[in-house]
């Protein structure tokens, strides 16, 4: 079994802090549905607490006897998004990527070649803007036993010059996963835990320090708790003293209510609480 790539050493515990809690906007909404030809569509939208509505229409095919998924997004900045994916075509364990974006009102385009190859306790990714530098970013990960080290480099063409370079090392099972990563070339650091303690509870925590800011070390800590088969709840506070619920239940099947609140602990009486709440429809 491949080991996860270098953005998800310590994906566990990234999801439990940040995935589904809903007060990040005041509204998201989310329709997908699935047309007999096997054409995916999924319309999302999203309201800000500040700013403009966002949204996008995405329609996706994928042909399983070649491994090769077209998709096909209009946003509503009215840009053209196109995206071919290439999965085990050209070599087992090889997935590329071919992604174009275009602004019609500003003329502006965009070109991206990502390539993926995943082997047993080896995961490596590449990703190449064509129109910008160019540039690279690529990074791998080596994984035995649960032990995982990876590394992530970008380099620019042009100037012919390493433009960043990160490092992690983890150690993943399914109980329970551990990682500690250095970013933004070395100065920024986190250590980072989850465990899933049952059926029903998880548990995590991530601390941060920027060598760079100070000696101020930033904590996050997070529980989700399963209430039944069809919902969940999740808590977390961080160091600032900012503390968010959320809560998720599938009303009936192909419909998702999701319910968020933060709560700034440290300034009760100002206006920094936010609510937020998402809703999928799927057929």
């Amino acid at each position: 079994m491949a080991p996860p790539a270098f953005s998800d050493v310590a994906k566990a515990s990234n999801d439990l802090l940040n995935k589904d809690f809903y007060h990040t906007t005041a509204t998201s909404l989310e329709v997908k549905s699935k047309a007999a030809n096997g054409v995916s569509f999924n319309v999302k939208g999203k309201q800000a607490h500040e700013g403009a509505t966002s949204g996008s229409l995405e329609a996706k095919y994928v042909d399983p006897k070649t491994g090769t998924t077209l998709t096909q997004a209009w946003t509503t900045a009215n840009a053209l998004d196109s995206k071919i994916e290439l999965d085990d075509s050209i070599a087992k364990g090889l997935k590329a990527e071919f992604i174009t974006s275009f602004l019609p009102t500003s003329k502006s385009k965009t070109a991206k070649v990502n390539l993926y190859f995943k082997q047993t306790n080896f995961n490596a990714r590449a990703f190449f803007d064509v129109l910008k530098g160019p540039t690279a970013n690529v990074d791998a990960v080596i994984g035995h036993d649960g032990f995982l080290v990876g590394a992530e480099a970008g380099y620019d063409v042009q100037k012919a010059a390493i433009t960043r370079y990160s490092a992690a090392i983890g150690y993943s099972i399914p109980q329970y996963t551990a990682a500690i990563t250095a970013t933004n070339n070395l100065s920024v650091f986190s250590a980072s835990y989850y465990h899933k303690v049952n059926s029903q509870v998880e548990a995590g925590a991530k601390a941060s320090w920027d060598s760079k800011a100070g000696n101020n070390v930033g904590l996050e800590v997070a529980s989700k708790y399963r209430l039944d088969p069809t919902s969940f709840a999740k808590a977390k506070i961080n160091d600032r003293g900012i503390a968010a619920l959320a809560y998720n239940v599938l009303l009936r099947p192909g419909v998702t209510l999701g319910l968020g609140a933060s709560v700034d602990t440290q300034r009760l009486q100002q206006a920094s609480h936010k609510v937020g709440a998402s809703f999928t429809f799927e057929a």
